[in-house]
């Protein structure tokens, strides 16, 4: 055997995969086949609950964030090109970080090589095969070798070898209508209106920053994305294919038929690489299956999107959040029944959830009388609360709810436990602060510590604290930051303790041999 866990793929999926696992003392071998880290700029960011959750790791400053603590958008946000009004909202589930997908990656190498994973640049995996343990034939620099463990996980990809070589089936929907130009632009300093921040289009109007835009003919973007020339995008409908390479005069005539006016553009300036692409059509697909065997898929190796704002991306690291800490618990001996089971039961869920996203957003956007009699019934919905509320949850990811095999349990068990400071005996501290070791947690703020006096458990870390007010006085958070047991009690009950010391048997097993 050389290693517990080989990772197929060193994208973000993998890599935090390999943090999860190092954290919990397993320390996985990460092949990718490329190289380096690629420099094509792809995803820009990070958006919604996943910005909590590598908060929760201590990479939100890393990845650019700062040292305040995430905030919340508060202002507005999009649904198909259409206006969510999040001053609606007590609590915007809406959280953004703008990191370029290579920095995300170089943040991720980073600290997995911390921890102690190895991560094998320009390895490339020929052939995988299981029976007792895990096979796999792999072309590196030197020649080609074979690796022996007991997991192999396929963060792969789209076009997953690792999906492909198990059969696993890959079913979904293809969009072939569509044509997405993007590219990186100089524009005008007067195009720039400097109290706002909205593009001036001559001829047209304002489009402001961030925010899709859809007229009959199709669809405009503008993204003035920080340390890098603004990025502007256009989808079409049913354009001629073409495989002549994509220039920025085609990227100017493409606006000029969507948004009906000229936008005075030239090349990017500084140094690259600058996108200038064209991409024909689109998928929304999940595997038939996350896991066969030893084997299991994260990221777009498990399910991709047809829709903006980086769905895939965030789903992805949430999986391996998700799988690091059941597969460690597996391999490490501790696991209870089923434990690893879990991991396709929630994340399909997950999945699923954003097909919705993708699926409706689509139909919203797309050209025609019926889905614009459509935008016009959202638009009035999109003045109700509940809706906006409904809406921005389902973007950010904050509507998954796991269930946790206790049907009576509080309202906020199997969801992500929320943000709060409380005040310990070393000091005020921010929950995302005492998740970072990536340990189940009890935290007790009751008034006589009677959940922390209940749970004997050498694999929980146990913090008794208070706190100004909270809609819970005691919560079990697993190691994804998910709600296990939750109590709004200032003294839980002798029954609400019997469920908490049950829940901890259920996700963490039989307390360690003292």
């Amino acid at each position: 055997m050389n290693t517990d866990v080989v990772i197929v793929g060193g994208g973000p999926a993998g890599l935090m995969l390999a943090c999860e696992l190092s954290l919990a003392g397993v320390r996985p071998i990460v092949l990718e086949r490329l190289p380096e880290p690629s420099a094509e700029p792809k995803a820009n960011g990070l958006l919604g609950q996943v910005v909590r959750m590598v908060d929760r790791r201590g990479l939100f400053e890393r990845l650019g964030g700062g040292s305040v603590p995430p905030q919340p958008n508060s202002a507005y946000f999009m649904f198909a090109a259409m206006d969510l009004d999040l001053t609606l909202l007590d609590d915007s589930p809406i959280y953004a970080l703008p990191v370029p997908q290579r920095r995300l990656v170089e943040v991720l190498a980073e600290r997995a090589a911390e921890l102690g994973a190895e991560i094998r640049w320009g390895h490339e995996v020929l052939g995988v095969r299981q029976d007792d343990e895990v096979t796999v034939d792999v072309a590196g620099p030197d020649g080609t070798y074979r690796l022996n463990a007991r997991y192999l996980v396929g963060a792969d990809g789209a076009h997953s070898v690792t999906r492909k070589l198990f059969g696993i089936d890959f079913p979904g929907v293809t969009y072939d209508r569509t044509t997405t130009r993007s590219a990186h632009v100089t524009l005008p300093a007067t195009s720039i209106d400097p109290g706002t921040g909205a593009l001036r289009v001559p001829d047209y109007g304002h489009i402001r920053p961030f925010a899709p835009h859809r007229t009959e003919r199709g669809g405009f973007s503008y993204a003035p994305l920080p340390g890098h020339p603004p990025l502007v995008s256009t989808t079409e409908w049913d354009q001629p294919r073409t495989d002549a390479p994509m220039t920025l005069d085609e990227m100017r005539a493409s606006i000029r038929r969507v948004l009906g006016a000229d936008l005075p553009l030239t090349a990017p300036e500084g140094a690259g690489p600058h996108v200038l692409r064209r991409l024909f059509g689109g998928n929304t697909r999940v595997a038939e299956r996350f896991g066969h065997g030893r084997v299991f898929l994260i990221g777009d190796a498990a399910h991709v999107y047809a829709s903006g704002g980086g769905p895939g991306l965030n789903l992805g690291l949430q999986d391996a959040v998700n799988l690091g800490w059941k597969l460690a618990a597996e391999i490490v001996g501790h696991a209870p029944p089923g434990l690893l089971d879990s991991y396709e039961a929630e994340r399909r869920h997950a999945a699923h959830r954003m097909v919705m996203n993708a699926r409706a957003q689509s139909a919203l956007i797309a050209p025609g009388l019926d889905a614009g009699g459509l935008r016009d019934l959202f638009t009035e919905l999109l003045r109700d609360r509940n809706t906006v509320q409904r809406l921005a949850d389902l973007i950010a990811g904050a509507d998954v709810h796991y269930d946790m095999g206790a049907p009576d349990a509080h309202p906020l068990v199997g969801r992500f436990a929320p943000d709060m400071e409380v005040r310990t005996a070393a000091g005020t501290v921010r929950l995302a602060e005492l998740a970072r070791s990536a340990r189940p947690l009890l935290l007790d703020l009751t008034d006589d510590a009677s959940a922390a006096k209940a749970v004997d458990h050498g694999r929980i870390e146990i913090v008794t604290a208070a706190t100004e007010s909270a809609e819970v006085t005691a919560m079990l958070l697993r190691p994804d930051g998910y709600l296990a047991w939750a109590s709004s009690s200032p003294k839980p009950t002798a029954a609400e303790l019997d469920t908490l010391r049950s829940a901890v048997r259920r996700w963490f097993g039989e307390p360690p041999c003292s």
